[in-house]
């Protein structure tokens, strides 16, 4: 190996990702930290209708799930953070289906394999 060839390969520059300061940590913190109050809070003081529960525990955790992504991990919509936001977009994506299909053939499988109106002990006599 040439000594030019060994000069350019130790100048080569290292790519550091941004991180957040101080203060964007700790709203970070602090949102998460409210959030997850406000969730066991309407679960425990049953503020919000037993219909409506399970929406707003969904919700809440989008939220915090959102603000963890923006705060924490820096996944945004800056052009240095474009490409890990597509990834994370895709992986979410595959990620959905996967569940989504594997319950929705467990659904159907459970629908379809054991009839409801047939009882055990009739089931069992059938063997």
């Amino acid at each position: 190996m040439s000594k030019s060839s060994h000069q350019h390969a130790s100048h080569d520059t290292i790519h550091v990702a941004p991180h957040g300061s101080l203060k964007s940590y700790m709203i970070g913190a602090v949102l998460s930290l409210a959030l997850t109050l406000a969730s066991f809070g309407a679960v425990m003081t049953e503020v919000v209708p037993r219909g409506l529960g399970l929406a707003t525990i969904v919700v809440l955790c989008v939220a915090q799930l959102v603000v963890q992504l923006v705060f924490f991990l820096h996944i945004g919509a800056s052009r240095d953070q474009l490409a890990n936001t597509g990834i994370f977009v895709c992986t979410a994506l595959l990620i959905s289906v996967i569940v989504g299909l594997s319950l929705w053939v467990m659904h159907n499988a459970n629908e379809n394999m054991m009839p409801t109106h047939m009882s055990i002990e009739r089931a069992r006599s059938r063997d």
